[in-house]
């Protein structure tokens, strides 16, 4: 029996290109993918960065592929997507605790747990839980990390909400406030998604050159 269209081309989606996963799933697929992301382990590899941007893309109808998407339910989906997973990570972390991380056999997740943990011990539970919403990978090993480190839940779900809010409602409105203003956009997505990407990563690397110059000053 011949496969239906629209059910092979959910067969063949490429989970690692943002456009794939929005053509196949459109905003559900948003919000499942940043829960998978953020919340499970075995999400560390998914697009976030670069699929909200290329959702916010297509909610202006500037992009010439086929797709456009509602801003409204885009944003809606987003959000819960990316605070539920977070919280959901956290709580794993709290009933599991490391042994997850312990037996898992990747080494970019496992050094992603790494700077996870040294984010935490760095800059605090708050900065921390805010910052890693920047760096892929982290952003996925630091929820488990937190909840097995036995961070506080009223805090970790105060800061989880607040870089969880900026991560996925920014980089989305972002995506839409570019495709608004610049015709053709699509035509340069690969090199702009790059940019948001190294963009979103400013808030960490200010941080860190600012713990650096007050570190210099305290030895100084």
């Amino acid at each position: 029996m011949a496969t239906p269209p629209h059910l092979a081309s959910q067969l063949a989606v490429n989970v690692l290109d943002a456009h794939s996963l929005l053509a196949a799933f459109g905003v559900l697929g948003v919000g499942v993918v940043l829960f998978a992301e953020t919340g499970l382990l075995i999400g560390f590899f998914l697009p976030g960065d670069s699929l909200l941007f290329t959702a916010g893309l297509l909610c202006t109808g500037s992009a010439d592929r086929g797709l456009h998407l509602s801003l409204g339910p885009l944003l809606a989906a987003a959000a819960v997507g990316a605070l539920a997973g977070s919280q959901c990570g956290f709580l794993i972390g709290r009933k599991a605790g490391g042994a997850l991380l312990a037996r898992s056999r990747s080494a970019k997740l496992r050094e992603g747990a790494e700077r996870a943990e040294e984010l935490l011990e760095r800059y605090g539970h708050a900065k921390a839980i805010v910052l890693a919403r920047f760096v892929p990978v982290v952003r996925t090993v630091l929820n488990p990390m937190a909840g097995a480190l036995g961070v506080p839940a009223r805090t970790f779900t105060l800061w989880q909400v607040a870089g969880g809010l900026v991560w996925s409602l920014g980089l989305t409105l972002a995506g839409y406030a570019l495709g608004s203003s610049v015709p053709n956009i699509d035509k340069y997505l690969l090199p702009v998604i790059a940019l948001i990407v190294v963009v979103s990563l400013l808030p960490l690397a200010a941080e860190l050159l600012r713990s650096r110059r007050a570190a210099k000053e305290v030895r100084g």
